[in-house]
This record gives structure tokens, C-alpha cells and sequence, in this order.
């Protein structure tokens, strides 16, 4: 029996069990990666207090941060105060603030406001943009960091992505101009889930070599 945690089948159903390297961002965030040799690397995943920059808490924690300015008029217009309050039903921003503090908003529940600025961001909101664009140069740097701990200066690494801030093709391409700035890197969506990926590592931790390379996708998933 192996307890491991949940980046590793992540990375491995996303690569098929090959070298390479994965991104979480969800509510938190993470990047993990494994090379040929089998030594691993990680960078975040310090929880939300001091880490999970560029996951959708994040992201939404940055959209209230610059509502609050706006509101106590102090930052610029935007029209994630409306989107929130609309969203949350909340009197003003500073309420939605003591709101998120209480068990009713868990850290999950709060991240998936991310799809609104989202939103905000198509819909020409500039401080939107920049809150994802941010979240993608943070994205790109933690899978910079693991690169650097396990791949040499141009050798090729998979780099793959998962969790629904991806879902922002924002975020998204950003995050795939900025990794393949470095020489060598390739990102790609995953081939098989974090389930398929325990089961590659079951078959690894019994010297089975399988990369279900001929069992569709959808199969596995």
C-alpha cells in the first residue's frame, strides 16, 4: 500500500506515467513534477494564509482586495463590486468581507467566485485582466521552479495543467506563453485524470510498466 498525496496521480495520469511535470490550480494551487530518474520536485501549495498564489481563492481574494479599494475610493473603478455583490447578495463590499471571515464561506466556495472575474476580464474590466494575467505569471513561475530542481538548461519536460482556473482561457494562455518561453517545455492538457494516475502508480510500485497509451481517455477517466 502507498499513501502519497494528490499531485503525484495528478502528474502522473496527466503525463501517462512519463516524465514531466503538472500545475493544480484550484482552490489552491501547486506545481509537482517527476523526472526520468524518478526524484520529484515540488514549489506551493502552503495553503491559503502563505501560499496558493494564482488558485481561484486567490484570485478572488485580489478581486475583493481591489473591490474594497474602489469602494472606500481609494482604487480605481470596476465592475467586480457589482459581480460580487450581485453574486453574494451582500449590502456593500466591506459586509461581503466579514461574510467570507464565517463557516457559510468556505475557502472553496469563495475561490469559485474566480469564474466572475473571469467575466469581468471578457467583458474589457482592465483590473480583471490584470488580476488573472497575475495569477498566470504566478502560475508559470512555480512550474519555472520545478523545472529548474529536475530538467537540464533545454531538455524537453511535458508540463501539463488542471483545476478550474484553467477554465479561463485568460489565464490559460498566458500561462502557456510564459512556460513555453523556456526552451525544451511543451504544455499540453492532461491525457488521463488523477484516477488513471493512481492506477499507473500502482502498476509502477509493481514494476509494471504500462502507460496505457492504448486504452482511450475516456475509458480510464
Amino acid at each position: 500500500m502507498i499513501v502519497t498525496h494528490d499531485a503525484l496521480i495528478a502528474l502522473s495520469g496527466a503525463i501517462s506515467g512519463e516524465p514531466g511535470l503538472i500545475t493544480i490550480a484550484g482552490t489552491g494551487s501547486i506545481a509537482f513534477g517527476r523526472d526520468a530518474s524518478g526524484e520529484t520536485a515540488r514549489a506551493g501549495g502552503w495553503g491559503f494564509i502563505y501560499g496558493d498564489e494564482g488558485s481561484g481563492f486567490d484570485i478572488v481574494r485580489q478581486a475583493l482586495r481591489a473591490a474594497l479599494r474602489f469602494e472606500e475610493g481609494w482604487g480605481p473603478p470596476c465592475s467586480l463590486r457589482p459581480l460580487l455583490l450581485d453574486a453574494t447578495g451582500a449590502r456593500n463590499v466591506n459586509d461581503l468581507l466579514h461574510r467570507f471571515y464565517t463557516p457559510e464561506f468556505p475557502r472553496s466556495r469563495i475561490a469559485a467566485f474566480a469564474k466572475l472575474v473571469d467575466e469581468a476580464a471578457k467583458n474589457g474590466d482592465s483590473t480583471a485582466r490584470e488580476i488573472l494575467n497575475e495569477a498566470a505569471q504566478q502560475l508559470a513561475a512555480l512550474a519555472a521552479a520545478v523545472r529548474d530542481q529536475l530538467f537540464d538548461e533545454g531538455e524537453p519536460a511535458r508540463v501539463a495543467y488542471i483545476g478550474g482556473v484553467f477554465r479561463s482561457n485568460i489565464v490559460l494562455e498566458r500561462f502557456r506563453m510564459l512556460v513555453e518561453t523556456e526552451e525544451g517545455n511543451t504544455v499540453a492538457a492532461p491525457i488521463y485524470g488523477p484516477a488513471a494516475g493512481a492506477l499507473l502508480e500502482a502498476y509502477r510500485a509493481a514494476g509494471v510498466r504500462c502507460a496505457l497509451s492504448n486504452v482511450p481517455a475516456e475509458k480510464i477517466n
